[in-house]
C-alpha cells in the first residue's frame, strides 16, 4: 500500500512540476497576443488617426518594442533552462579546498563555499540562490545572468501591457463603479460563467486583471534579487544577513553579469563571461551569521 501511495505521489508530482512552466508561457503569450490586438486594431482611439501615417508609425514602434520584450523573455528562459548550475562536470577535488567547503553526503562529494544541496534538482548548485518553480530549476553561478534579465524584461513587459491596459479599465468603469464592473475586475470567471458578460469582455478584463497582479508580484522579485545582486548576496545569505562577499557595485555587478555586465542585459546573445570559477569567493566580510 506504501509503495503504491508512493508511487502514485511520484507520477502526480512528475505531472505537477512543468504546470507552471506550462501557465507562465500561456499566460506571456496570451497577454501578447492581447497588446498585440489593442495596438492594431483599438488604437489610437480617435477615429480620423486611425488611417494617418502616424498611426502606422505608432503602431511598427509599439510593435517593435513589445516583440523585442518578448523575444528576450523567451530566448533567456530558453537559455536559463539549457545553462546548469549544478556541480555535474566541474572538478572539485584537488588542493584548492579550505575555509568553507563542506561535504556532501547525498552526492558524495565534498562542495565549495556557496554552494548547496537542491532536493529538488537532487544535485548541489554552485553558488546557490534558490530553486525556481516557474522554471523547474536552480538559479545558479551560470544562469543567473539569465534568471536576472528574463524578470528584467518580464516586469518591463508587465508594466507596457498594464499601460495598455489601462482603456480596459476605462472602458469597464465608464459608467462609474456599479456592483457588474467591480465584480468584472475581481471575479471575471463568475460573471462568464453565469452569463453576465461576453466571452470578448471576459477576455479583456481577465487579461487585464492579469498584467496587474503579475506586474506586482513581478516587481516584488525583480526588485529584490536586484537588491541581492548589487549587495553581493544569494538569498540564502540575505536570510542570515550575511555579505562576506560583497566585492562593491561594480565588482558585484561583474561577478553576478559577467565582463560586459553594461551590455549583456541588452540581448542575452551578447557574450559576457563571469569573471570567477563559482568556486573560489574573495572573502570581504565576516561568515559568521548575525541572526
Amino acid at each position: 500500500m506504501t509503495s503504491f501511495a508512493s508511487e502514485v505521489f511520484a507520477r502526480v508530482d512528475r505531472f505537477c512540476r512543468p504546470l507552471p512552466m506550462v501557465l507562465n508561457t500561456f499566460l506571456v503569450f496570451s497577454i501578447t497576443g492581447e497588446v498585440s490586438y489593442l495596438v492594431l486594431l483599438e488604437a489610437p482611439l480617435d477615429a480620423d488617426q486611425k488611417k494617418t501615417v502616424w498611426s502606422a508609425w505608432w503602431k511598427a514602434a509599439h510593435l517593435l518594442a513589445q516583440y523585442f520584450m518578448l523575444g528576450n523573455i523567451c530566448w533567456n528562459a530558453l537559455l536559463f533552462l539549457r545553462t546548469s548550475p549544478s556541480i555535474k562536470g566541474v572538478f572539485l577535488g584537488g588542493e584548492g579546498m579550505g575555509q568553507g567547503w563542506r561535504y556532501c553526503y547525498t552526492c558524495e562529494t565534498h562542495t565549495p563555499p556557496r554552494c548547496s544541496h537542491c532536493y529538488d534538482c537532487n544535485v548541489c548548485v554552485l553558488r546557490r540562490d534558490h530553486h525556481c518553480v516557474f522554471f523547474g530549476q536552480c538559479v545558479g553561478f551560470r544562469n543567473y545572468r539569465y534568471f536576472l534579465s528574463c524578470l528584467l524584461f518580464m516586469w518591463s513587459g508587465l508594466l507596457y501591457a498594464t499601460l495598455m491596459n489601462a482603456e480596459v479599465f476605462l472602458v469597464i468603469l465608464k459608467e462609474g463603479v456599479t456592483v457588474h464592473s467591480v465584480l468584472l475586475l475581481l471575479i471575471p470567471w463568475l460573471m462568464l460563467v453565469s452569463g453576465q458578460v461576453s466571452a470578448r469582455a471576459f477576455a479583456f478584463a481577465f487579461i487585464a486583471d492579469t498584467c496587474v497582479v503579475g506586474f506586482l508580484l513581478v516587481s516584488a522579485f525583480f526588485f529584490f534579487h536586484l537588491v541581492l545582486m548589487l549587495r553581493g548576496q544569494t538569498t540564502r545569505e540575505w536570510y542570515s544577513t550575511r555579505r562576506p562577499y560583497s566585492m562593491g557595485l561594480r565588482g558585484n555587478l561583474r561577478h553576478a553579469l559577467g565582463l560586459r555586465w553594461y551590455l549583456c542585459w541588452l540581448c542575452p546573445l551578447i557574450p559576457s563571461p563571469l569573471p570567477g570559477d563559482g568556486m573560489n569567493f574573495q572573502v570581504t566580510g565576516s561568515l559568521e551569521s548575525t541572526r
